[in-house]
């Protein structure tokens, strides 16, 4: 494919360029295992030559006009438009994405680029008033400078551009690093799109490396201001300690546990269609993903029949194929630890009500009910398709067992009565919830994120501006101030 043999390189200052690490970084399709392309890593002496470039380019970049920015993102919704289908094969090859899994990735890209276009104008100055006679207070919305961005292999293309399109559009430069397994779809190809839109060089710089040959160089850095990372709790603790240490604002989006609750009066189908897509959508290395599926005692024999028929149904294959629902998870390491959690929890006492196989990277369904209390697979996030169904007795158990994780990114409650369902939503200790809907959902304009190990901060919308810049007050003394001495 032509993205995996002409964006196999490193883009620093407006330059494509090979790394000059150490060891190459092999981008491996993870259904059929071809090798896509072989990228040599960036070194820590490359990583600083992107922060550089950002720096010197950010200024320039900061002074244009936001009209004249908001350009840019204006012709890169177009170039994503055009190429399309070009971009969804690449997704489907790298990341072994579906083909609606393409589709919906594509779609919010989409989205949160014209949302880009939109924030170029958004920040607002105040004057505030004075208690000294003749002041006049300026408080002004500046960009912070240069923004690290982190990405994760999930949603490669979306999630890079969910916080480099903002950033850029904001006034800020950006350097980005991809996880390692998505180069192309998280990286250069993001690259290439801002390139191709006339973003100027050096503005966007992005280094595909790991932290085997960089270390904390990318955090420890002295040029960028805040790092904005989404990726595992694991991670995103290092990355916060790091950043604090050296005085950075970090904007983490971190892994989650979410429950999915159905009510009693829930719509039982309804409600089945829902928990299917919010577990098993992308494989389930969704952080917003329904790990666990809580029913009221009094419908779960109805419930449990119908989720398990309706599962059995998907089928598992090859991710180009538009027919398939699920494909490969992202490498053998992750399906290992997927299919391990699995029978050590089968070992432990739960019940396999549908038992999944493991054959190189495809795992298919597996549906675990009467899990032991204290299983380990309860309070973490399963980053595979394996769906938990807990049954509970009246709403208080169904509260207390969704808040029972370390995590609190998003959720759902099924009912039918509406206020009903707001109300157990405002006692669930999440970032997010839905009521008679998913748990995957994400808008442009609404603030996306988590509480507890699911992270710190807030994106989308107006959150974007408090993550990407910064105030500064000028005051304006027009008369003569007195001083004590």
């Amino acid at each position: 494919m032509s993205f995996f043999t002409s964006l196999a390189h490193q883009y620093i200052d407006g330059e494509w360029k090979p790394g000059s690490g150490s060891w190459d970084i092999i981008d491996f399709n993870p259904y059929n295992g071809e090798k896509l392309a072989a990228i040599t890593v960036a070194s820590v002496a490359e990583v600083d030559q992107a922060y550089r470039a950002a720096e010197r380019a950010q200024v320039p970049w900061a002074a244009t006009n936001p009209y004249t920015r908001r350009l840019v993102f204006e012709r890169a919704l177009r170039i994503v438009q055009d190429r399309e289908d070009e971009i969804a094969e690449t997704i489907v090859a790298e990341l072994g994405g579906t083909r609606l899994k393409a589709a919906f990735e594509l779609h919010l890209a989409k989205e949160f680029l014209r949302e880009a276009a939109q924030l170029s104008l958004r920040p607002e100055g105040r004057i505030l008033p004075s208690p000294i006679d003749g002041k006049e207070n300026r408080v002004h919305r500046l960009p912070v400078g240069v923004v690290g961005v982190i990405s994760p292999f999930n949603f490669p293309f979306l999630l890079s551009l969910k916080s480099v399109a903002p950033a850029l559009a904001l006034g800020n430069a950006v350097v980005l690093k991809p996880h390692q397994n998505t180069p192309v779809c998280g990286g250069s190809l993001v690259a290439k799109v801002f390139e191709d839109a006339g973003l100027p060089p050096g503005v966007l710089n992005v280094v595909i490396t790991d932290i085997a040959e960089i270390g904390d160089a990318l955090l420890e850095h002295p040029v960028p201001a805040v790092i904005s990372f989404t990726g595992s709790d694991r991670v995103g603790r290092h990355v916060a300690t790091v950043c604090a240490q050296n005085f950075k604002r970090s904007v983490l989006e971190l892994g989650g546990n979410s429950a999915l609750i159905v009510l009693d009066d829930a719509d039982i189908d309804y409600a089945v269609d829902a928990a299917v897509f919010s577990r098993f959508v992308h494989q389930g290395q969704v952080c917003m993903a329904a790990n666990r599926i809580l029913v009221d005692r009094s419908v779960e024999e109805e419930f449990t029949e119908k989720f398990v028929a309706k599962v059995r149904t998907l089928k598992v294959g090859d991710p180009a194929d538009p027919e398939t629902h699920i494909g490969p998870l992202i490498n053998s390491s992750q399906a290992d630890s997927v299919t391990a959690a699995v029978e050590q929890t089968v070992a432990a006492g739960a019940t396999a009500l549908l038992r999944g196989t493991t054959v190189g990277n495809l795992v298919s369904p597996t549906i675990l009910t009467g899990l032991p209390a204290g299983s380990p697979v309860l309070s973490q996030e399963i980053f595979g398709p394996v769906a938990l169904l807990l049954p509970f007795d009246g709403e208080d158990e169904a509260v207390r067992i969704a808040n029972d994780t370390p995590y609190g990114l998003s959720g759902a409650v099924h009912t039918g009565d509406i206020e009903r369902g707001v109300r157990i939503a405002h006692r669930i200790r999440t970032g997010m919830i839905h009521i008679n809907d998913g748990t995957v959902h994400d808008e442009p304009i609404v603030p996306f994120g988590g509480e507890k190990h699911s992270g710190s901060g807030r994106l989308n919308g107006e959150s974007m501006i408090e993550a990407f810049t910064t105030q500064k007050w000028i005051s304006v003394q027009y008369g003569r101030s007195t001083f004590p001495f």
